[in-house]
């Protein structure tokens, strides 16, 4: 069976992946037709029930919960791993709980977004772009502060900027859960046995990953543009652990949690659906 699979091009999902779309293990059946984006264009994608299995953001998962089951396996959680909201001026978080500044986000339906309106509920004066352009635009003083995502947590302090606050911090403090930053979804209309096979398929991908690390690298540096070899891995050490093997119980709490903390805050609409795939 052939499945549509939708995923963002940094190093944690090439990492990830490899595996299982050159054909490393089996994949029980399994074949792909492979789509790369950034994470706010496959949230959309999503919304839209374009791809069969998609990489999104936990956030945006509330808005498409009918369509799609999370996996077990392929979760970005942890600790210490949240985006950050930075500036180039010295900015403090009063600044900033006052609402007035013009913040830059990585995309409306991002989990960065909702951590930022969960600790500034006031800061409501904030512009979309690509997060790859979030350093340049603050460099460039077109705004006031911006969340940042991915390898630029790893890059921002070379090129002047500082940091106003840790999200993930922030989040760890308030609920003592790992942060959901993005998960696996399968389409909930495709057969049990599929969801539970694609499961299985995407699980040994990481593991294959996790024991044969050199494997992945040059898929890895081929969408890496020009990230150096330490950060990338810095990239995926962060992002790609044991969650990202098996959500577990603690990972599933902490989903719940987020979705619970999302729904109370009017963030995101109340999700009817189960969240998880059972009996994978």
């Amino acid at each position: 069976m052939k499945l549509s699979l939708a995923f963002s091009p940094c190093p944690n999902d090439c990492f990830m992946f490899d595996a299982m779309v050159h054909g490393r293990i089996d994949t029980e059946g399994l074949e792909f037709s492979v789509t790369l984006a950034d994470i706010e264009a496959l949230n959309h994608a999503a919304f839209a029930g374009q791809p069969d299995v998609t990489k999104l953001s936990f956030h945006a998962y509330a808005y498409c919960a009918g369509m799609y089951v999370l996996l077990d396996a392929g979760s970005a959680l942890g600790r210490n791993c949240g985006p950050l909201l930075i500036s180039k001026r010295p900015i403090d978080r009063e600044e900033v709980e006052s609402g007035e500044l013009g913040i830059v986000i990585p995309g409306k339906y991002t989990t960065a977004n909702f951590l930022c309106g969960l600790a500034f509920p006031a800061a409501r004066n904030k512009t979309e772009m690509l997060f790859s352009e979030i350093e340049p635009a603050l460099i460039d003083g077109r705004f006031d502060a911006g969340v940042i995502i991915h390898e630029n947590r790893f890059t921002y302090q070379t090129r002047g900027l500082r940091k106003i606050i840790d999200l993930g911090e922030f989040w760890e403090s308030e609920t003592g859960a790992p942060i959901p930053l993005g998960g696996i979804v399968i389409k909930r209309s495709l057969p049990d046995d599929v969801k539970r096979t694609m499961n299985r398929v995407m699980r040994r991908s990481v593991e294959y990953a996790f024991a044969h690390r050199a494997d992945s690298l040059p898929y890895v540096r081929a969408h890496a543009q020009e990230m150096s070899e330490e950060v990338m891995y810095q990239h995926i050490d962060l992002y790609v652990n044991e969650y990202s093997v098996d959500l577990g119980s603690d990972g599933r709490r902490a989903v719940e949690v987020l979705f619970d903390r999302a729904r109370r805050a009017g963030i995101v609409p109340a999700v009817q659906n189960d969240l998880f795939l059972r009996g994978a």
